[in-house]
């Protein structure tokens, strides 16, 4: 008997539906003819290798520029292959029909620098920048090796060391692929010197100068940026005005992100710098508790003699249904962040001093104690003491100049019906991707848009029959932003939130990979993450992936726990098979249902 579950739609109502899973038919029907799925048509990476991945009717044989290449029982292949900069050609060939790919290579060396001059774009700073009275300033350039680089600043030149043992660090994604080593840059030719300016000036546009060669060349050249030292005595405030304003460590969007800020938060500004956001060159602003921000998510005034600076005096709380709301009134709404550790939450508030005498905090579901102390001059941190190792998410935001804190309560399970052992649950499924957004692309074309959303609706019936109330981010083959899919968590406070994906490799990856994986991001979600993961992998046999904590934006809302899985690798032609087989979906989805049961029963008790 088919159980039920709920929708959840981005702008409708909630609706109650009955769950018909559609068998995968595309999955099923065999390639008439040689496919190639990955890569497309002029593909271009930086990789020094690359997968091809494709399909072709199990009679017969493929072979890839005249070698054959291995495929699976249904004739599925994945071949890795070496690539040169430029162009690389590959014939893929199937009884006499031949598709042709080409792949393009960027040059992953770096182009050394002219004999004479500077390399393009390399004099440091690229765009504006400001900083403190005290603060080092470092400047930098790409120039010939053994030569001589000094750059001058408001007169007074800085002479410039070649840092002959420079490493280019891995990126991110290296870690997926066990690639992760740094590389010695392109031979040395890399200058870099600092220096520190002791008071407020506008400093302009630093010229460098290079002599190289015998007898000496003299190349003088600015850089496009100016700089600027500020004074303290007159900082330009900044308030956030998006929901929630990104907070980073540095300048750019490659930097770490720090606990969100509110609406509302006013801080000085101490630093200014462009740098790349998402591909984009921007303007970002540092404010004084450290943290940078897109100057668009701010807005700057100038001319304030006082910066934002508070006292705290007291602290409330007050329970309700399903949550506990900590309330700390403020003078203005200043920098927080937020961090999650076993047992305990830790709230740290800056520009702020405590003149607090008195907490009212009665005994409730979550915290048993709650400590305060002045970190350091214009820092106070409250540590909540919580009754669970496990954490049920939280909403942090500012209502005028009070700073609200929402702590959730742990769900109450409804343990009256043994076979329903998730009643009182409420369960969010997102199928990843959708619409435009195919996602992987298996052997023969089958995305993982529609594996996803496949797999979604076998596990939402065996969690509704196990009795949890299961919401759908999406039904159909719909486009959904990122934005959208947190929205939906964060309005709907699911007791926890599962992103249901299948897996692939970014170029330079092993096609052999293959194995069930768990994503988490915020301290509350590691105990699932690493729970399911561990639970599936016994229960079914399917190799391991590993457990990793990443930076996606369906693991990043605080509100609920919030995991996203990744069933298999739609790029490695065997475990590609298992996806497309339904039986073996369906074991999955119970595996996982069973697996949430255990940890939800182990964590409430």
């Amino acid at each position: 008997m088919l159980g039920k579950y709920s929708h959840l739609g981005i702008f409708g109502s909630i609706a109650v539906t009955t769950i018909v899973v559609v068998p995968l038919v595309r999955a099923q029907v065999a390639t008439p003819k040689l496919y190639i799925s990955f890569p497309p048509a002029n593909y271009q990476t930086a990789s020094d290798r690359i997968f091809l991945i494709g399909s072709a009717p199990s009679e017969g044989k493929v072979s890839v520029n005249n070698k054959l290449v291995p495929r699976s029982q249904k004739g599925h292949f994945a071949s890795v292959f070496n690539l040169k900069v430029g162009k690389n050609t590959f014939e893929v060939d199937y009884k006499g029909q031949t598709k042709t790919i080409v792949v393009t290579r960027a040059g992953a060396e770096k182009t050394p620098p002219p004999k004479d001059n500077f390399a393009p774009n390399s004099l440091e700073p690229q765009g504006d920048m400001a900083r403190m009275p005290g603060e080092l300033v470092c400047f930098g350039a790409n120039a010939p090796t053994k030569a001589k680089v000094q750059v001058n600043v408001a007169g007074q030149d800085i002479p410039l060391k070649e840092q002959i043992n420079s490493v280019e660090l891995p990126d991110n994604k290296a870690a997926l692929i066990d690639r992760n080593q740094p590389q010695a840059m392109y031979g040395a030719g890399q200058y870099l010197g600092c220096a520190i300016a002791a008071a407020a000036a506008d400093l302009g546009n630093p010229t460098y100068k290079l002599e190289v060669g015998n007898p000496p060349t003299t190349v003088s050249q600015s850089a496009p940026g100016k700089i600027q030292i500020l004074s303290p005595t007159d900082l330009d405030i900044a308030e956030v005005t998006v929901e929630n304003g990104i907070a980073r460590t540095g300048p750019g969007s490659d930097f770490s992100r720090l606990t969100p800020l509110p609406k509302g938060t006013q801080a000085s500004i101490t630093a200014r710098q462009t740098g790349n956001n998402n591909g984009k060159q921007t303007n970002w602003v540092r404010l004084d508790y450290g943290g940078w921000i897109l100057a668009e998510q701010v807005r700057i005034t100038s001319g304030v003699t006082v910066p934002p600076k508070t006292i705290v005096k007291s602290l409330t709380s007050k329970e309700r249904d399903g949550a506990t709301d900590v309330t700390i009134p403020l003078q203005v709404p200043v920098p927080i962040t937020l961090e999650q550790g076993t047992n305990t939450l830790t709230l740290t508030l800056y520009n702020t001093t405590a003149q607090t005498d008195i907490i009212r905090f009665n005994d409730n579901p979550t915290v048993s104690r709650l400590d305060w102390k002045q970190l350091s001059p214009g820092v106070v941190q409250y540590v909540f003491n919580l009754k669970s190792r496990q954490q049920w998410g939280y909403k942090l935001r500012y209502q005028g100049s009070n700073l609200v804190l929402s702590l959730r309560h742990p769900p109450k399970l409804d343990k009256s019906n043994p076979l329903k052992p998730l009643a009182g649950t409420k369960i969010l499924l997102d199928p990843g991707h959708g619409g435009k957004d195919p996602g992987a692309v298996g052997p023969n074309g089958y995305t993982e848009k529609e594996a996803n959303l496949y797999a979604s609706k076998l596990l939402a019936n065996e969690l509704a029959m196990r009795g949890a109330a299961v919401y759908l981010s999406r039904e159909s083959d719909k486009f959904i932003e990122l934005s959208d899919r947190q929205a939906i968590i964060d309005n709907l406070e699911p007791t926890i939130a599962l992103s249901v994906h299948h897996n692939s490799l970014p170029d330079g990856g092993n096609p052999d990979t293959k194995g069930f994986s768990t994503f988490w991001y915020h301290a509350q979600a590691q105990s699932l993450a690493m729970y399911l993961h561990n639970y599936v992998v016994k229960d079914t046999g399917r190799p391991s992936y590993g457990v990793f904590w990443d930076n996606l934006a369906l693991a990043r809302p605080v509100s609920s726990p919030s995991v996203l899985l990744e069933w298999g690798f739609m790029s490695n032609p065997s475990e590609f098979e298992l996806i497309a087989t339904p039986e073996e979906q369906q074991k999955m989805a119970k595996s996982i249902a069973d697996g949430v049961t255990q940890w939800m029963l182990a964590a409430t008790k």
